[in-house]
C-alpha cells in the first residue's frame, strides 16, 4: 500500500479512537479531566507502535515470539508515557499528579496494564480490517490479471494456427527437394504445435518443455551451421515433473538475441536440473557488444509477472550482469 494512503487510514482510525474516548467520558459524566489527556497521549504512542510496527512487522510475518515481546513493549510504552505525563509533567503544571505521592510502581503498572489493552486491541482491529481489505483487492487484481493473460494467449493463437497449417503444406513440397530443409520445417512445425496445444497457464510435462527447447536450439543450429555453439545440459528426473508451458523459452530467446553464439571458447550455456519437487534453470551467455538492438527483448518484468501469477511465493529469479556475461537463474518449487 502507498505510504500516503496508509497514513490516511491511520489518522482516520486515530480520530475514531479519540471520538470514542470523548464520548465515553461525556456519557459517564467524567468530563475532560487531566488524566483523560494523559490517557490519550499514552494511547497515541501505543496505538502508533502497534499499527506501524507490531502487527505489520511481527504478526504479519508470523514472528510469534517477537510479537509477544512486542505486546509487552506496547504495554510498557502506554504505562511509561502515562506515568511521564501524570507523575512528572503534571506536577509542576497543575500542582498534582493522578496518583497519591509514594504510589508503588507495581501498583501503577497493575492499575494501568488493562487500560493499555484498549489502544492495542483497537489498533489490531483497524490493522486487520485494512489488511483483509488490501489482500482481497490484491487477490481480485491477480484474478483479473490471470484472466487477461489467458485471453491474450487465446487471442494470439489465431495467427499461429494459420502458420502451423501453412508449414505442413510447405513441408510436403520441401521433402522431395531437401531432407535438411524438410527437417527444419518439421521442427518449426513442432514448435508451433506445442505453442498451440497447451494453454500458457496450465501445467505440462517438463519433458515437453525440454523437447521444445531442443527443437528451438536445433533450428538455430541449422541456421548458423558451424558457427553456432550452445551447450544444453539436462540433469535429474524430468520425466516426473511438470511446469507451466513456455516458461523457460524466454530466457533462451534473450540469450540468443543479445548473446554471442559463434565463440567456441564461450558457448551459450543452458542447464536444467529438476525433479518432481524442484526445478533450477540457468542460462548464461557472453554479451554481444555489437548488438544494434539494445531493447530488453522479452522483458524480465513480463517474465516476473507471469511467474507471480502462476508460482506466487514459490520461485526465485536471479539476474547477474557484469558487463561481459549475462546470467539468469530461475528456481521453482514444483510440488503443489
Amino acid at each position: 500500500m502507498k505510504q500516503k494512503k496508509l497514513w490516511m487510514y491511520y489518522l482516520l482510525a486515530w480520530v475514531a479512537y479519540c471520538g470514542y474516548i470523548y464520548i465515553d467520558n461525556i456519557v459517564n459524566g467524567r468530563g475532560v479531566q487531566p488524566y483523560v489527556w494523559s490517557n490519550l497521549m499514552a494511547s497515541f504512542v501505543a496505538f502508533t507502535f502497534c499499527f506501524f510496527v507490531l502487527y505489520p512487522k511481527f504478526l504479519n510475518r508470523k514472528l510469534i515470539l517477537l510479537f509477544i515481546v512486542g505486546l509487552g513493549i506496547a504495554e510498557g510504552l502506554f504505562i511509561g508515557t502515562r506515568w511521564l505525563v501524570e507523575e512528572v509533567i503534571y506536577i509542576p503544571l497543575i500542582g498534582h499528579g493522578n496518583y497519591n505521592p509514594g504510589t508503588a510502581i507495581m501498583y501503577y503498572i497493575s492499575d494501568n496494564w488493562w487500560k493499555a489493552l484498549q489502544p492495542i486491541l483497537l489498533s489490531f482491529i483497524c490493522w486487520a480490517f485494512l489488511e483483509t481489505f488490501n489482500r482481497e483487492r490484491e487477490n481480485e487484481q491477480l484474478r483479473q490479471d490471470k484472466i487477461q493473460a489467458e485471453l491474450a494467449f487465446l487471442k494470439s493463437q489465431i495467427n499461429p494456427h494459420f502458420l502451423y497449417n501453412t508449414l505442413n503444406y510447405i513441408y510436403s513440397m520441401a521433402y522431395p527437394v531437401s531432407d535438411r530443409l524438410a527437417d527444419t520445417i518439421i521442427k518449426l512445425s513442432n514448435l508451433m504445435r506445442y505453442m498451440l496445444a497447451d494453454n500458457a497457464n496450465t501445467l505440462v510435462d517438463l519433458q515437453k518443455e525440454v523437447d521444445y527447447l531442443n527443437n528451438y536450439i536445433d533450428i538455430y543450429r541449422m541456421r548458423f551451421e558451424d558457427h553456432f555453439f550452445v551447450d544444453f545440459k539436462v540433469t535429474g528426473d524430468v520425466g516426473h515433473a511438470q511446469i507451466a508451458s513456455l516458461m523457460l523459452i524466454p530466457f533462451v530467446e534473450n540469450a540468443f538475441k543479445h548473446g554471442v553464439m559463434d565463440d567456441a571458447q564461450r558457448p551459450v550455456r543452458i542447464n536444467l536440473k529438476a525433479n518432481a519437487q524442484q526445478l533450477t534453470f540457468t542460462v548464461s551467455n557472453k554479451i554481444n557488444r555489437n548488438q544494434k538492438d539494445h531493447s530488453s527483448g522479452i522483458g524480465m518484468a513480463n517474465i516476473r509477472r507471469r511467474l507471480d501469477l502462476i508460482y506466487p511465493g514459490k520461485y526465485d529469479l536471479l539476474i547477474a550482469n557484469n558487463g561481459d556475461t549475462y546470467k539468469s537463474t530461475l528456481s521453482i518449487k514444483l510440488a503443489q
